[in-house]
């Protein structure tokens, strides 16, 4: 697996934490960093850009309040708003956790960690300092007054519409619901909506219900208390106390299933949460945005999905088009890539050739903008010349004649495509959840549904 392109910092006086941590992120960061010493980190911020900071929070011995780490934080934030800190300690605080956030800090995990998590975690911290990044570099403002961001570039006809909705719902307390293919932006014009309302300088919290355990589904979103459950040894609160005076971002809502999108109604309608474990009832002003790439309406007619909730977070429905529907903007796209690419690789002089733009607007783009993105990026690794030509670009495969799906029932067409995804990654559910533009969750669901 190809390394991503990113500074990381490990900060830890425990020199045991920082080897076994550097060793496992090494595997997938280009440039990983340790010290014990925070004192250095004015030193490394003058000498390099962080992309990633993961730092303790406690550097005196039988220390737990966390207020060294909360200083450090606030001093890396001060110097370099762009770096992404992700805070960890031994003891579980809710109130530390809460005041970190606000303060900057991007996340907060418990030691001992989980590796896949917390390598999740700074994947997705990474991707928002690109998106930052690019956005501080786009100075225009479009007539509307909308703030650009990262794959939120076009004049076509469509994406002209999308961003007339936007405009007129962003500073409101509507709730959205975004509809689209993956791949289309949906994250980011969530993102978009929070960042030019009222609300844009309290918290914006992202929640993938796809890949959210249905028997973790109350604790994540409602909050615990302490005993609710066997490991639920502090009280914790739920995404809607985080977001509380905010935006919470449900993703992936068509994955809910009927028995939770009546809990999630609930709350939606009465504004109050319960933690589990407890009967108090806390007040919550949150901002719902949702998106999906299902159907709600005919899932709705086939009683897959609550007609009421539906109602309930559409008050604006945005929908989001394909990027084969406004291929007018392929190529602008493709340049934007292009010259980010440039940069990250080094290869300046790079251009596309008339038969390399002549075919990107041609392809039909199953993957959307995602897609688009990461074939420009792969072209210009791939590009041994000044200019990438149509065969740099290495568009994905035609189905073949005996992968074409015969029967049009929606369950055996579902479980078809399953079954040509894992048999093309050789069992891989995380390659072919992928492939299939779901979560790795939402893919063990369906393959328990159709026991494959």
């Amino acid at each position: 697996m190809a390394k991503q392109e990113a500074t990381v910092l490990i900060l830890d006086d425990d020199k045991d934490i920082l080897f076994s941590m550097e060793v496992f992120l090494k595997r997938h960061f280009s440039k990983v960093l340790t010290t014990t010493n925070p004192k250095e980190l004015v030193t490394m911020l003058n000498k390099t850009v962080l992309h990633l900071v993961v730092m303790d929070m406690n550097f005196r011995a039988g220390d737990q309040s966390g207020k060294e780490g909360l200083y450090w934080l606030k001093l890396i934030k001060e110097r370099s708003q762009e770096t992404m800190v992700v805070l960890m300690t031994a003891y579980a605080n809710v109130d530390l956790a809460v005041e970190s956030l606000k303060k900057g800090a991007f996340d907060f995990v418990l030691k001992p960690w989980d590796n896949d998590k917390l390598l999740a975690t700074l994947q997705k911290g990474l991707s928002m300092v690109r998106s930052n990044t690019q956005q501080s570099k786009l100075q225009s403002l479009s007539k509307n007054g909308l703030l650009p961001q990262e794959h939120v570039l076009g004049k076509s006809q469509p994406f002209k519409e999308v961003l007339h909705l936007v405009e007129k719902v962003a500073d409101t307390q509507a709730n959205v619901l975004l509809l689209g293919e993956n791949g289309t932006g949906k994250y980011v014009i969530a993102k978009m909506l929070h960042q030019n309302s009222a609300r844009k300088d309290n918290i914006f919290v992202h929640v993938d219900l796809g890949s959210l355990n249905e028997n973790l589904f109350e604790s994540e979103l409602f909050g615990h208390a302490k005993g609710a459950f066997t490991d639920a040894k502090e009280d914790s609160l739920g995404r809607f106390e985080l977001a509380d005076e905010g935006t919470l971002f449900l993703d992936e809502i068509g994955n809910l299933p009927l028995h939770l999108q009546s809990k999630l109604l609930t709350v939606l309608q009465t504004k109050k949460v319960v933690r589990l474990g407890e009967s108090k009832e806390r007040t919550v002003n949150v901002r719902i945005i949702c998106a999906t790439n299902m159907d709600l309406h005919l899932m709705v007619a086939e009683q897959r999905f609550r007609q009421d909730l539906l109602y309930r977070i559409n008050t604006m429905e945005i929908v989001l088009p394909a990027l084969r529907e406004r291929t007018g903007d392929v190529a602008l796209l493709a340049h934007h890539f292009l010259e980010k690419n440039k940069r990250k690789y080094q290869k300046g002089r790079l251009q596309f050739s008339m038969e390399a733009l002549n075919a990107m607007k041609k392809y039909h783009w199953p993957g959307n903008i995602r897609e688009l993105e990461h074939i420009v990026e792969r072209a210009v690794i791939l590009s041994e010349e000044n200019e990438i030509q149509e065969s740099d670009l290495r568009f994905g495969p035609a189905v073949t004649p005996k992968e074409t799906v015969k029967n049009l029932n929606l369950e055996a067409t579902e479980k078809h495509l399953i079954q040509l995804a894992l048999k093309k990654h050789t069992g891989n559910v995380s390659k072919a959840a992928k492939e299939l533009g779901i979560t790795r969750a939402a893919l063990y669901r369906r393959m328990e549904k159709h026991n494959l």
